[in-house]
């Protein structure tokens, strides 16, 4: 049953070749030939043409190829910012066909060493003002050649990173590679649809971080699917993209392959918490296309610099990673005329498998239809499909899912159903005409007086109050209830919360089981780099 087809625009097509092109290289092969001399990148007052991006990822990977001595299927750990380097990374890391495994440019050496060990990579690029992490962890490491990135690397930029310690060891800076391999043609490595291209870790908020086997046809079929769904922003050579998601985020990834296969001007942004700084450079880009999460969008929404940004080319604003609230996005439309596109997707998906229809008058609260290719099924613990309206766990089998996880024979046989469906570890129900919508994750569903409370309807209700700012709700433990309800908030700059109007206007909006017990003010709720609340470090504040 896939009644979402019937709700398919006539433009958009049921079905994807995933091997319509060889390799990720192909697509971007395709872009260099096709726009030469359009503009790749922009950062720092700076751009880059596609014929530059390809002559500087070409003297990058003969020095991986012909120092480091790097092969098809060797890891190499990319941990970078949105900043020209990563870019250049990524294309030389395919030219030699070997594995690139996306690191967080934040991670703690704990959290740095697990994901080295976990992948065995050998070579890193690492940011200069990171480097104090891997210093910290690399003898316990496989790491035997680091790469330094500084900022306008890649761009004949000097633009200082952070002061490189001592106990790192043995380093090359990557400017001084480009220079001594400049004008040079790295080695032809053959390429399949079948080989390993990404090793992208879950985000860890449910548990150890686990590398998610991504193939280049994984990321060849999302890219496909994902524009057959936008048609109205995805003109060749014309599109402005605001990379705001880090790339070594799925997401922000993703929107950065997809786009940059047809030519698209990306603008990076190294650093989107410095919202001064962000909405300036992207204040008079003329930008057409923008991803982010609810975090990113309701931010800039409430920055006084948001009044004066050029829209007069924008198509589209994608949402994902985490649900978007629908006061978000009436603010959003309010300004742009449109409301934000919300998806659903995850590392091991490549990531997206659900996405809305551009246009839609109303926001629909829902992650959309299954993306052309996609096969998506909600299931009770049994793995039984529930009828249409009943939450269960959402399965989707397509030819963006993952192989399965790194060196985790046990857990990745356990992640798919017995018929091949993955198992997304997201409660959901689908609606009659195909839509689907996430209530919560299994694990973060509060559980109170046996009634199921879902904390993004709760956080939704609560930052609709023009004081709060970002909200999120755990379930702690209760004598009388099993669980009870507490609820962070942060409040807007210069706004003070008033905890007894919240309950108020909570109790307005929602039954009286799902109305918080507690309110806790913050003057900023932990998150993930890309923005998304983590839950689990609030449980025991």
């Amino acid at each position: 049953m896939k009644p979402w087809l019937d709700s398919y625009p006539s433009d958009v097509p049921h079905t994807i070749n995933a091997d319509a092109y060889p390799s990720v290289l192909g697509l971007f092969e395709d872009a260099v030939q096709k726009f030469p001399g359009h503009v790749a990148l922009e950062c720092f007052g700076k751009s880059l043409t596609y014929r530059e991006l390809d002559k500087e990822s070409d003297a990058l990977a003969c020095a991986l190829q012909s120092q480091y001595g790097v092969k098809k299927g060797d890891r190499i750990a990319v941990m970078l910012p949105n900043i020209f380097a990563y870019p250049i990374a990524l294309l030389a890391v395919l030219k030699t066909g070997a594995i690139q495994v996306n690191v967080n440019p934040l991670y703690t050496p704990r959290e740095l060493e697990h994901q080295l060990n976990d992948s065995g990579a050998e070579t890193i690029l690492i940011y200069s003002g990171s480097a104090p992490s891997l210093a910290a962890i690399r003898d316990n490491t496989s790491i035997a050649q680091v790469i330094t990135v500084n900022p306008g690397d890649g761009a004949g930029l000097a633009i200082p990173g952070g002061d490189i310690p001592a106990e790192l060891g043995q380093h090359t800076p990557l400017a001084d590679l480009l220079e001594q391999y400049a004008g040079k043609q790295p080695e032809n490595v053959p390429l399949s649809g079948d080989d390993v291209l990404f090793l992208q870790y879950t985000g860890g908020t449910t548990g150890p971080s686990k590398g998610a086997t991504l193939t280049h046809r994984n990321l060849i079929a999302n890219t496909l699917q994902f524009r057959s769904f936008i048609p109205a922003a995805n003109e060749p050579g014309d599109e402005v993209v605001v990379l705001a998601l880090p790339m070594y985020h799925i997401f922000g990834l993703m929107i950065y392959v997809a786009y940059a296969a047809i030519g698209s001007k990306s603008i990076l942004i190294p650093n989107p918490r410095d919202m001064d700084a962000y909405l300036g450079a992207i204040k008079d880009s003329g930008f057409s296309v923008i991803g982010g999460v609810n975090t990113l969008y309701a931010g800039m929404t409430k920055h006084p610099l948001f009044k004066d940004i050029d829209l007069s080319r924008y198509k589209v604003a994608f949402g994902g990673g985490s649900k978007i609230f629908p006061s978000t996005s009436e603010a959003w439309k309010a300004r742009t005329g449109a409301h934000i596109v919300e998806g659903f997707g995850l590392s091991e998906t490549a990531p997206i498998l659900t996405l809305n229809l551009m246009g839609q008058e109303s926001f629909s609260g829902t992650v959309g239809y299954p993306v052309p290719s996609t096969e998506v099924r909600v299931i009770d613990e049994n793995e039984q499909e529930v009828p249409v309206g009943t939450p269960g766990e959402l399965c989707a089998r397509g030819p963006q899912v993952m192989k399965g996880y790194w060196n985790r024979v046990q857990e990745s046989e356990a992640t798919f159903t017995r018929d091949g469906f993955f198992k997304t570890g997201d409660v959901a129900v689908m609606h009659p005409d195909g839509q689907f919508e996430i209530v919560d994750r299994k694990k973060d569903m509060i559980l109170v007086s046996g009634f199921n409370v879902y904390p993004n309807e709760v956080e939704a209700v609560a930052t609709e109050l023009p004081s709060v700012s970002e909200a999120a709700c755990v379930g702690v433990p209760d004598e009388k209830t099993g669980e009870r309800i507490r609820l962070f908030v942060a409040p807007v700059a210069g706004a003070d919360i008033d905890e007894e109007a919240l309950i108020r206007h909570c109790r307005q909006s929602l039954a009286s089981y799902k109305v918080p017990k507690e309110i806790r003010v913050l003057d900023e709720l932990p998150k993930s780099n890309v923005g998304k609340i983590l839950r689990k470090d609030l449980r025991n504040v």
